[in-house]
């Protein structure tokens, strides 16, 4: 279900006190916004709350509203939401929300009371970086982009057919999902074929985009972990039945030093993991098709990626 929170986060710009009318917002939308925040932001039960609430709250708005003037957002997230749940054969509820962050994470998924949420902060992508609100100036023509990949997450999480491990800790923690908490418990193969999957998903649903935007790199970025790739082989390759937060964000996170992400003395580009996992996949998704590869646990995943370097 496409869930809107522009009208509403507008009524907060729209306020004579938008400090105290975000904070009533945050409660009106807590089922939803506190996830977010506990998971890509701060504890909104912590010091910082206010700070970035203010922050949101105040910071000018001009490149957000001449982008929703020239695009229409809401059609392109629910033309986006048809075509993923065809494209992954969905038997589960997915709640796709459009909303205003406070400048994290472009995009990501939740798991709210059991149900997959997948949603896009749209601050980031006005085409014109943003200071203020921490916008990251992408087009808007990457949003279905980034709703395709965290569509194919909340499936995977939640799907009755999914046999992944993500799968299995959602359950385990009574329907929700928490970003540290998988970090810590997932194996890194499943952390990295969980987000080569959702790679998979993007360039299905959205084509045509230079390569190294299905992967969130930049350019030189995208240039370098094809070039480290049999470094980044080799240097994950003991890691991979391992669990542990520091796996998940040297490989998957941005913003970790380069000391933290020296493996052999090479310095392993930020979020290369997300390319090692597109390549993992390649076979899985060729041979049985995206629907199953959601699907899929990561030992199945590996057994097609071995039987197709075989042959190969």
């Amino acid at each position: 279900m496409l869930i809107n929170l522009l009208p509403d986060f507008f009524a907060v710009l729209n306020s004579t006190d938008r400090v105290a009318a975000y904070q009533r917002y945050f409660q009106a939308h807590q089922k939803l916004l506190a996830p977010y925040w506990h998971n890509y932001v701060v504890d909104p039960e912590g010091p910082h709350f206010l700070d970035v609430v203010r922050a949101t709250a105040l910071a000018d708005r001009t490149d957000l509203r001449e982008m929703l003037e020239r695009t229409d957002v809401v059609a392109l997230a629910r033309s986006t939401e048809q075509h993923t749940a065809h494209l992954l054969e969905q038997d589960v509820d997915v709640d796709v929300i459009l909303m205003v962050g406070v400048g994290a994470a472009n995009a990501g998924e939740l798991v709210v009371d059991g149900r997959g949420v997948g949603f896009v902060c749209l601050e980031h992508f006005t085409s014109v970086a943003n200071p203020d609100t921490q916008g990251l100036g992408l087009d808007p023509e990457l949003i279905p982009l980034w709703l395709a990949h965290e569509h194919a997450h909340a499936i995977r999480y939640t799907s009755p057919t999914s046999r992944s491990e993500m799968r299995q800790l959602v359950d385990a923690a009574n329907g929700s999902y928490s970003y540290w908490d998988t970090g810590q418990q997932a194996p890194l193969r499943e952390l990295l074929v969980n987000e080569g999957l959702a790679v998979h998903v993007s360039q299905m649903i959205s084509p045509g985009h230079a390569p190294w935007e299905y992967f969130g790199f930049a350019r030189r970025q995208y240039a370098r972990v094809r070039e480290l790739e049999s470094v980044i082989n080799r240097a994950v390759i003991e890691d991979l039945d391992r669990a542990g937060l520091g796996l998940r964000l040297r490989y998957l996170s941005g913003g970790m030093s380069d000391e933290a992400r020296t493996v052999d003395r090479y310095v392993l580009p930020e979020r290369s993991g997300y390319y090692l996992g597109a390549r993992m996949v390649e076979a899985a998704v060729a041979e049985r098709g995206i629907a199953w590869a959601v699907r899929a646990n990561a030992r199945e995943l590996e057994e097609l990626a071995r039987g197709a370097a075989a042959t190969a």
